[in-house]
């Protein structure tokens, strides 16, 4: 059985579950305190990230590289195009959700409101709250100007990139931290993916002291 070891407000692993559940491979979730790894989940990875893959015989780290080889091993419904100027864009976008959103906006509202707490580290610093919460209206207003030339942020067809900023979005929704009527065109698409079956059990995530917003898990927001 394929093992996926993650915390569930993680965008990464999110991003790692949804590529799996779009490709319908079957993984047993098991959560890990990384910030208080065991022994095991050292030997398994020894940068103490999540999330980490086991599949078959092998160990995968790291949440782009775990998403690339499942796209490369499981082909179908692919998630990356064909052509080289459209794996770049793909990757360019990724990238740019899994650093600079994640270090301008999901370190500075998520890891504040909710990873603090978990993590025994005190009380939110509302500096960075305030930070992140300016920051997000800047790349809200990116992504609608993608998709107001596209019908998806890479492309013509979903890609890795809608799924990875959908992680990180979903995270930040869990606690209500999403302005969704900023920009239509970016609620429309998040629309599109929280309604894929792949998205599912993203939206059946419960985290203890952290209740899900009422809107969280309404396909019609």
């Amino acid at each position: 059985m394929n093992r996926l070891y993650h915390v569930p407000l993680s965008p990464f692993c999110r991003k790692v579950r949804l590529t799996l559940a779009e490709k319908k491979i079957e993984v047993e979730l098991v959560e890990e305190r990384f910030w208080d790894p065991s022994p095991d989940f050292l030997r398994r990875n020894p940068a103490g990230k999540v999330p980490v893959l086991r599949m078959d015989t092998r160990v995968l780290s790291e949440s782009q590289a775990i998403c690339e080889y499942i796209e490369e091993t499981v082909p179908a419904p692919p998630l990356m195009p064909r052509d080289v100027d459209g794996r770049f864009e793909v990757r360019r976008l990724c990238a740019w959700f899994d650093d600079k959103f994640h270090n301008e906006v999901t370190s500075k509202l998520l890891y504040e409101r909710v990873n603090k707490k978990l993590m025994g580290q005190g009380y939110p610093d509302s500096k960075n709250v305030k930070f992140g919460s300016n920051r997000i209206k800047y790349h809200l207003d990116y992504m609608a100007w993608l998709l107001d030339q596209r019908r998806w942020l890479a492309g013509d067809v979903m890609t890795l990139a809608d799924f990875t900023a959908a992680a990180h979005l979903s995270c930040l929704d869990y606690i209500s931290d999403v302005d969704w009527n900023r920009h239509a065109v970016v609620k429309d698409w998040y629309a599109k993916i929280k309604s894929r079956p792949a998205f599912r059990p993203l939206l059946a995530d419960q985290v203890p002291g952290f209740p899900q917003p009422a809107h969280y898990a309404d396909l019609d927001f």
